[in-house]
């Protein structure tokens, strides 16, 4: 089963040195172990643009989704046999960016 494992940050800027050392780290046991499928790292909640095209036009709004003070900064696409591994793997993954994560199944 596959899972997203998203990255919550609460402050601007990228990883230090030693966070995107643990990163690599753990990004090389998911390859190795076979958990890996897709990560990535994304700009900043104001480089982003909103999108609804349910009326009429398209309307395009520069910024977020929604103003908030925790934002999706980035996330992993894991391969795991249960929510109990995925879960376990999503602890460390926490542990090494030094961030909140949220974990959701794919359906």
């Amino acid at each position: 089963m596959q899972y997203l494992v998203s990255v919550i940050g609460d402050t601007a800027g990228l990883a230090t040195p030693d966070e995107q050392a643990a990163i690599d780290v753990f990004n090389d046991r998911l390859m190795a172990e076979g958990h890996w499928v897709f990560a990535g790292g994304l700009g900043a909640p104001s480089s982003a643009t909103v999108i609804d095209n349910r009326g009429e036009e398209a309307m395009f709004t520069d910024g977020p989704f929604l103003e908030s003070k925790e934002y999706l900064v980035g996330f992993w696409i894991i391969e795991a046999a249960d929510l109990d591994v995925a879960l376990k793997l999503s602890a460390e993954g926490s542990k090494a960016c030094n961030r909140k994560i949220e974990v959701r199944p794919f359906l």
